[in-house]
């Protein structure tokens, strides 16, 4: 997995002082999206044991709420496969921060739709270990400058925590 940039003190990408890893890899290609030189699965660097070590040095610190993974999509399969291990490993070390993806892949329509693109066999652990997901591509038509989070009005703010536990999609109260 190639990744382009890591936010230290990110306060943008969902609740709280938050991490934020920038995945390389998107086959979405949103019209004016944000980052488009992160749809190259090569662009950046690779994600190697130190960008691990210096992502935990960070998580480390008591005011960071979190980690958050943007993209590129964190849910392309190639980055799914190396997400889980080290999401494992973040949740072991960092059972009471929470992490937030953001993916424009929907969760109803095709992360969880068994044939769907980007559904792969790690998807429902990756899945188990996010406890907000923003969905849906960026719609410059529906671009609204005044949502938390989230950049045009089709996308959602999930709460994955409630969601599992009531078997249907529950949006996040902060939104």
């Amino acid at each position: 997995m190639y990744y382009g940039k890591i936010k230290k003190c990110d306060i943008a990408d969902g609740e709280g002082v938050r991490v934020t890893l920038f995945v390389s890899g998107c086959t979405n290609h949103c019209f004016n999206c944000f980052q488009p030189e992160t749809w190259d699965f090569c662009y950046g660097q690779p994600f190697t044991e130190e960008t691990e070590q210096e992502i935990f040095a960070e998580l480390d610190k008591p005011f960071i709420a979190g980690l958050t993974l943007l993209g590129g999509d964190p849910f392309e399969p190639e980055n799914q496969r190396a997400l889980v291990p080290f999401l494992r490993r973040v949740r072991e070390r960092y059972p009471d921060k929470t992490v937030w993806a953001f993916s424009g892949f929907t969760l109803d329509r095709e992360l969880t739709v068994d044939g769907a693109h980007p559904r792969c066999e790690v998807t429902d652990e990756l899945l188990s270990m996010v406890d907000v997901l923003v969905d849906g591509r960026y719609v410059d038509e529906l671009r609204n400058l005044s949502l938390r989070f989230r950049g045009s009005e089709n996308q959602r703010i999930i709460d994955m925590n409630k969601t599992r536990a009531a078997g249907e999609i529950v949006l996040w109260e902060g939104a």
